[in-house]
């Protein structure tokens, strides 16, 4: 198990469960949690058992198909009810039954909570807190404290709240974690809160929401101040606005600050677990992520790419394979030589002088028509292979293509495309039929040509977007088609750009079936 020096806990399970639009099922809490014991953090927070059928579900299931190498499950619930015993108490109980070797008690910690919400005594939350923590550690099972809302409680009563921590500490907490649970502290306030909890001799933890953007510098500044507890969850999720990112907290804590954290094989897999993690929650990824997003290590301007052409430290405050990443350029009407010899040189291509001035001209020509080539990849090494070798790689050639849509009886609108096409000898015409224009176009290049490129039938059109580019001229506006395209080893992108959305359209889809052969090792 993790080293007890220094905990990095994780709350996704629980708190980031919270983040609307997230809603995870027992397979998908047990499948995150193997994902976050990969890591190495040292503790997993797996939700409220008692409060929560599903929470008490996963605790069951946890204990025969959880076999974690590195993390500890914790289980989160309250103290005990005002006037009630904690052995009396049922959901205390259901802490107790849990199996989890932790529990972690939220209590509060604001002089007006406990008034207003409780509707107790300071006293008696005082004993609620001393009760519960005891006879839960009387059983066998370590107490963490979550001291809620303790800094808004700090600056209505500081004298109260440090005494929070006093009476859990005593009681046997081994951690007592001070909680901006409204998310509303800035880094250099808070650190003074911390230092001054520190000083009532328990361990201190630090468990930060982001409503002011500030979660994981508060987080940083609690662990300089005196925290040895980290909590956050995986990406930021969260109510509100999020909690701590996890990741971009031990990425800072180990790799700037010289924390031991989580072993570092297991750090250069954090890119990938934090993807992993998103496909299990369906939340799209957030390219621009620090660290893990796939833009964290992305250069775009060629300003960047010139220096980085010398030393890709100049530009980047961390080699991005430490934590699994990979740097990458962009290649855009910002792109200089350097740019593009970079980019080609990711392609496996070593560029003269003279086919860079070439690629550098074409880019910025199609760009200003309106071609984006950050965005897609495929397009790029499409326009780079056609500069080296100097002309088109084709597959095939186009005679023609048309597209009807037809409103049947019934109501079902229904497009069918037709193509003519010449490819290895032969002329090849085939229709079509799908829901839209694009569908119908791409079922019948698919029907030309899978007889001869049997490899299209595993390329599968993905994702497409459109966007107006100059959308003052309404519908005869220049549009821009971006479509994604994957096979059984991976995606890719390709654009089109044209004063009709189905000419745009086409445009994207010929790439992608030409890059979709070019992947499966055909000669143009």
């Amino acid at each position: 198990m993790a080293d007890d020096r220094f905990h990095v806990y994780d709350t996704t399970l629980r708190d980031g469960a919270q983040q609307e639009g997230l809603n995870l099922t027992v397979a998908d809490k047990l499948a995150i949690a193997r994902h976050l014991d990969g890591l190495g953090v040292g503790f997993i927070e797996g939700g409220w058992p008692g409060a929560n059928p599903k929470d008490t579900e996963f605790f069951r299931r946890a204990r025969t198909e959880l076999d974690l190498k590195h993390a500890q499950l914790a289980a989160f619930g309250a103290t005990r009810r005002a006037g009630v015993k904690a052995a009396d108490d049922p959901l205390v109980a259901a802490l107790r039954e849990s199996g989890a070797p932790i529990v972690t008690l939220v209590a509060k910690s604001h002089d007006r909570h406990v008034e207003l919400a409780l509707r107790t005594t300071l006293e008696e939350n005082l004993a609620m807190i001393r009760d519960t923590v005891s006879h839960l550690t009387a059983e066998g099972q370590r107490v963490f404290l979550d001291a809620e809302h303790f800094f808004d409680g700090y600056r209505s009563n500081p004298a109260y709240a440090l005494e929070v921590l006093r009476t859990a500490a005593e009681a046997g907490a081994s951690v007592v974690a001070l909680c901006d649970t409204n998310g509303g502290m800035l880094p250099d306030e808070l650190a003074d809160v911390v230092y001054e909890a520190a000083g009532t001799g328990a361990r201190i933890g630090i468990h930060c929401h982001d409503d002011t953007g500030c979660a994981v510098a508060n987080t940083l500044a609690a662990v300089k101040a005196g925290a040895t507890h980290v909590q956050g969850c995986a990406n930021g999720y969260g109510e509100r606005s999020g909690n701590a990112n996890l990741f971009t907290v031990v990425a800072n804590l180990q790799l700037k600050r010289g924390f031991d954290l989580v072993p570092p094989q297991s750090l250069r897999e954090m890119t990938r677990i934090a993807h992993a993690i998103t496909e299990v929650t369906n939340v799209t990824p957030n390219s621009h992520q620090p660290y893990v997003g796939t833009s964290a290590f992305a250069h775009k301007a060629g300003l960047h790419a010139s220096a980085i052409k010398v030393d890709p430290n100049l530009y980047q405050h961390i080699d991005p394979a430490e934590v699994g990443n990979d740097m990458r350029m962009l290649v855009s009407d910002m792109a200089g030589r350097a740019s593009v010899e970079l980019k080609g040189r990711e392609l496996g291509y070593e560029l003269t002088g003279e086919q860079s001035r070439l690629l550098v001209e074409r880019v910025k020509e199609l760009e200003a028509r309106g071609h984006t080539f950050e965005a897609a990849d495929a397009s790029f090494e499409l326009l780079l292979r056609d500069t080296v070798d100097g002309e088109h790689r084709r597959y095939f050639t186009v005679e023609s293509w048309r597209v009807i849509v037809e409103r049947r009886p019934g109501g079902d609108v229904v497009s069918e495309a037709t193509v003519k096409l010449h490819a290895k000898g032969e002329r090849i015409i085939a229709t079509g039929e799908g829901n839209g224009p694009v569908n119908a176009l791409d079922r019948a290049v698919r029907l030309a040509l899978e007889k001869l490129y049997p490899e299209l039938a595993g390329v599968e059109l993905i994702d497409f977007k459109v966007r107006i580019l100059e959308g003052t001229h309404g519908t005869d506006a220049v549009t821009r088609v971006l479509i994604t395209s994957s096979d059984a080893t991976g995606e890719w992108a390709t654009v089109g750009v044209g004063e009709n959305v189905i000419e745009a359209s086409w445009q994207a889809l010929e790439q992608a079936v030409t890059y979709g052969l070019l992947r499966a090792g055909h000669s143009a």
